[in-house]
This record gives C-alpha cells, sequence and structure tokens, in this order.
C-alpha cells in the first residue's frame, strides 16, 4: 500500500511561467473517482485567461524570443532536462494521477514511464528536423524549410492525463512551436504539476501555458482562437466535430484528431493456446477500465471456439480484482466520474435489453464512488447499441463469426477505424486481416502496443492526422520553399 494523498500544491492557471488565478475568479471542483468527495478546487480559465495564454504563447514565438533563437539542441536539452524531473518525482506524480483518476497506482506509473520515453524520443529529433535542396531547370537553386507552425492549442482528455500530455508536448517541443495546453476538467492536477517542471527545468516563459476549465468555456476559447495556428485534440467524435466547424468558422487552423473507436479484435479457430488468447482480449477491454480509445471493444470469436472462449472470459472478469487504486492487489478502481459510470451502466441495460447475454457483471460495485462490476455480454449481433456503439467501461462485448472474409466485412461496418487486432498462428490469415481491415493500427497476437516512434491515429470518424513517431512530428511543421536566381558569368 502506497500513501493514498498527495499534498495538492498546484491549482492555479499557469501562464507565462506563473500561477495565476482566473480573471473573475472563478473555480470549479475536482473530485476523487474512489470516494466522490472533493480533493481541491481548481481555477477556472474563461475566454479572457485563454486570451492572455495564447498572447504569452505568441510572444514567445516571436522570431527574436528565446525560444526561437535557441540552438536546437539547447530545444532537447531542456527536453530531457524537463525527463529528468518527472522521473526524480514518479511517485508523486503517479499518486497525483491515482487519487485524480481513479486508476491502480501501478497503471499510473507505467504511464509515467511511457510518457518520459516519448518525450525522451521527440528529444532526440530537435537536431534532426531539416529541409532539402531540390533540383531544378534554369539559374535557379531550391531548398525547402521545416519551420514551426506556430501557436497550438491542446486539448487532452482525462483517461491518461500525463501521457497524453506527452503525446501532444513531445512533437510541438521538438518542432519549436507554443503551447496551449487545456487538460481535461476532471483530471487537471498532474499537467499543473508537470508544467511547475517545465519552469524548473527553464523553459522561457509563454513557452508552456496550461489553462485547466470547463470544454464548453476554455475548450471553445482554444478552437475558436483567431490566433491559434493549430489545434490537437483527443477526446469523442462528437466534440471532434466541433473542433473542425471551429477551424472553419475561425481561421482555418490546422486541426489533428484522435477520436473514438470500436475496435475489432478477432479471435480465430487457429490461435493457439485459448487461455492465453482469452487473456489477450481480456487485457485489451478491460485495461485502464475500459476507458481507452482503442480498446478491444468488438470481440468476434470464431464459433468453433466460441462457447470455450466465453466461459474463459467470464472467469476472468469474476477474478478481476476491483477496488482501493491505491492497493498493489487492484486491477481496477472507479470509472473516472459519477456520469461516466451512469453512461456505461445505460449501455449495459441496453444490451441486456436488446437481447445480449449477460453472463457477468451488469451493475455498480458498493455505493461510494464509481466501481462497476467487469461485464461480459455474448449472443451480441452487430444490430445491437452494445456492437455499435463506444462505452468506453468495463464491458466485453463478445460476437461470433463463421469466416474470415465475413470477419472482415462486419469488423469494416463501423464509422470508426482506430485499431484492430487479430489473434491467429497462420501469417498468411494474420497478413490478409491486416491489410483488409480500415483502421490506423493493426496488432497481430498482441494488442495496444503503441510505441513513441509508432504512429498511432485513426480512419474514418476515428479522426485524423497522426501521433507519435515521424507522422507525429510532421503535423507540428510547415515546409517553405525558398527559390534564388544565381547569377551565372562564363569566362
Amino acid at each position: 500500500m502506497v500513501a493514498k494523498k498527495p499534498e495538492i500544491q498546484y491549482v492555479k492557471l499557469f501562464i507565462n511561467n506563473e500561477f495565476v488565478d482566473a480573471t473573475d475568479g472563478k473555480t470549479f471542483s475536482v473530485l476523487n473517482p474512489s470516494t466522490g468527495e472533493i480533493i481541491s478546487n481548481v481555477s477556472e480559465a474563461s475566454q479572457e485567461d485563454v486570451d492572455k495564454a495564447v498572447a504569452a504563447a505568441r510572444a514567445a514565438f516571436k522570431s527574436n524570443a528565446p525560444w526561437r533563437t535557441m540552438d536546437a539542441s539547447e530545444r532537447a536539452a531542456l527536453m530531457h532536462k524537463l525527463c529528468d524531473l518527472i522521473e526524480r518525482d514518479l511517485d508523486y506524480l503517479a499518486r497525483l494521477d491515482t487519487l485524480d483518476n481513479g486508476k491502480p497506482y501501478t497503471e499510473s506509473l507505467g504511464d509515467l514511464d511511457y510518457s518520459i520515453k516519448t518525450l525522451r524520443y521527440y528529444a532526440g529529433w530537435c537536431d534532426k528536423i531539416h529541409g532539402n535542396t531540390v533540383p531544378c531547370d534554369g539559374p535557379y537553386m531550391c531548398m525547402t524549410r521545416k519551420e514551426p507552425v506556430g501557436v497550438v492549442g491542446q486539448i487532452i482528455p482525462w483517461n491518461y492525463p500525463v501521457m497524453m500530455l506527452a503525446w501532444k508536448w513531445g512533437p510541438a517541443l521538438a518542432a519549436g512551436c507554443t503551447i496551449v495546453l487545456k487538460p481535461a476538467e476532471l483530471t487537471p492536477l498532474s499537467a499543473l504539476y508537470v508544467g511547475a517542471l517545465a519552469k524548473e527545468a527553464g523553459f522561457p516563459p509563454g513557452v508552456v501555458n496550461i489553462v485547466p476549465g470547463l470544454g464548453a468555456v476554455a475548450g471553445h476559447a482554444v478552437a475558436h482562437h483567431q490566433d491559434i495556428d493549430k489545434v490537437a485534440f483527443t477526446g469523442s467524435t462528437a466534440v471532434g466535430k466541433k473542433i473542425m466547424q471551429a477551424s472553419g468558422a475561425s481561421n482555418l487552423k490546422r486541426v489533428t484528431m484522435e477520436l473514438g473507436g470500436k475496435s475489432p479484435l478477432v479471435v480465430c479457430e487457429d490461435c493457439g493456446d485459448l487461455d492465453e488468447a482469452a487473456e489477450l482480449c481480456h487485457t485489451a477491454m478491460f485495461g485502464n477500465h475500459g476507458q481507452n480509445c482503442c480498446a478491444g471493444s468488438r470481440t468476434f470469436v470464431h464459433e468453433s471456439i466460441y462457447d470455450d472462449f466465453v466461459k474463459k472470459a467470464v472467469k476472468l472478469a469474476q477474478e478481476r480484482t476491483v477496488g482501493d487504486p491505491f492497493d498493489e492487489k487492484t486491477l481496477q478502481g472507479p470509472q473516472v466520474s459519477q456520469q461516466q459510470m451512469e453512461r456505461v451502466l445505460g449501455y449495459i441495460q441496453k444490451g441486456r435489453a436488446e437481447g445480449a447475454c449477460l453472463e457477468c457483471g451488469g451493475d455498480r460495485l458498493g455505493n461510494k464512488g464509481y466501481f462497476i462490476q467487469p461485464t461480459v455480454f455474448s449472443g451480441v449481433t452487430d444490430n445491437m447499441t452494445i456492437a455499435k456503439e463506444e462505452i468506453f467501461g468495463p464491458v466485453q462485448v463478445i460476437l461470433k463469426y463463421k469466416t474470415l472474409e465475413e470477419v472482415i466485412e462486419r469488423s469494416n461496418k463501423t464509422e470508426y477505424g482506430l485499431a484492430s487486432g487479430i489473434v491467429t498462428k497462420d501469417i498468411n490469415k494474420a497478413l490478409t486481416y491486416a491489410q483488409a481491415v480500415r483502421a490506423g493500427s493493426v496488432w497481430i497476437n498482441c494488442y495496444d502496443l503503441c510505441l513513441p516512434q509508432t504512429p498511432f491515429g485513426g480512419y474514418k470518424q476515428s479522426g485524423h492526422g497522426r501521433e507519435l513517431g515521424e507522422d507525429g512530428l510532421d503535423e507540428y511543421l510547415e515546409t517553405k520553399t525558398i527559390l534564388i536566381k544565381v547569377q551565372v558569368k562564363v569566362s
């Protein structure tokens, strides 16, 4: 057991390297999802506060400002220093996210380790961003430059508070952009703390700004701001559509988005060890309490092994330890909020009403905090709500299929296209599926393996653009072409 209540150090807006109150003095309450009790009150950013943050970021982006005149290797050194400080305060940050988000302490530690790797990966890119020389006819010389896109607004979700910050900050800082970050109102505490670490690391004022607040106010202000050059968003498809509309209604700012998913995970008759396959699918669905955009939320199982698979899936769900996220034995903590808990329970009721077989779970666990029993449905058909819509909770939906051709067609019959997976010992079958499925990631005999160097993003209504890897860096860069007429004198 680890200490449960880290001291909350930062609850104000972080603008121009200073923690400041909201202009109108407003605050909002941040709750502990394990108890429903208030952790602290946090300053609530208004339109005016976002304007101040953008002005600070714009000043820091001026061509003669320290950040813009800094050598790229020095920019990398600052990012590595930030990573060193996160490592120094790893335990505190993990406890902070566990308190604020409800995820088990061990998972919070894992998130932070991955966040550090992501930031260090992009630090390595800082002095490797360059253009090309382009051959052309006539007395001309042509070159290209890669330049930062400018001031970027970043809106991150509550399910991976520090990791989503790292996914956004890494490429933006490596490219030389300046940042206005709007963390999720449910989980703003760790982002504010990392802001303090950025100042301690030596980032110049205005390079990083953090404006916690409500999506309808602070998020709206970021999306519509005329002086923000790009918005990067991770969240629901519904909100993603609003951000696209905001771009068109304002200054046509560049937008990259990672949105919802209803990802298929196919278990073939030749999967090999059925226990291992069931465990893989269990982890793919129940990891992070099911609050994962690329969760394997449609489990397709071949008819020849379906019944045995369902039995194993039920056993794993029933054995899953739900409770205090600070207890080292806990695998699943609470959902992040009462609203999210009620939303998931509503989907469970729809599954039962539409004829799916509830194999286990299905109810709230206890009457304090936002805990839900791990839930498994069998007998699910494609037309059921739980097979079509993103539940974002600990609910495994198991469907039966007959042929590879059929399951490919059914996998693609969705408005989403974020991720997918297949479990098989037949490499031809695996590659056939991988090429045919319309999804940004395909995992073969594994799932949810995201690496800093591999691009991540979705097809269709799961978003556009990519995060991570070189592709993620490109989203924060503009390409400039420079043509020079050369005076050639032949003696």
